[in-house]
């Protein structure tokens, strides 16, 4: 996804670390279907678990959500990390209680 890319060279630019997925190209789904349901889910957790770690490292979040959309795990990702005191942007206003919108963007 395009927005990815670019909001990871924005925010290189800006002199910030970037902590992102580990591919964006690909939805999670499709591209482990081919592993039998516990291998998935296995993967799935350990994917969790990382991302989780990202979070505890960063001093933000930037939520890519083109089109408004936020999927059920980024909306956990998005808890947990406010769970922490941790800034949440957005890449595009979303329908959320009091939204930022990250000023680069």
């Amino acid at each position: 996804m395009e927005a990815f890319d670019a909001a990871s060279l924005r925010e290189t630019l800006a002199g910030n670390v970037v902590l992102s997925v580990g591919s964006h190209r690909t939805p999670d789904a499709e591209a482990f279907a081919h592993l039998a349901e516990a291998e998935r889910v296995k993967v799935f957790s350990q994917l969790a678990e990382l991302h989780r770690h990202k979070i505890k490292l960063a001093d933000e979040i930037l939520v890519i959500n083109v089109g408004g959309y936020i999927g059920e795990t980024t909306r956990s990702e998005i808890e947990f990390a406010r769970s922490l005191g941790k800034l949440v942007c957005y890449s595009e206003d979303p329908a959320l209680p009091t939204p930022r919108v990250h000023a680069n963007l």
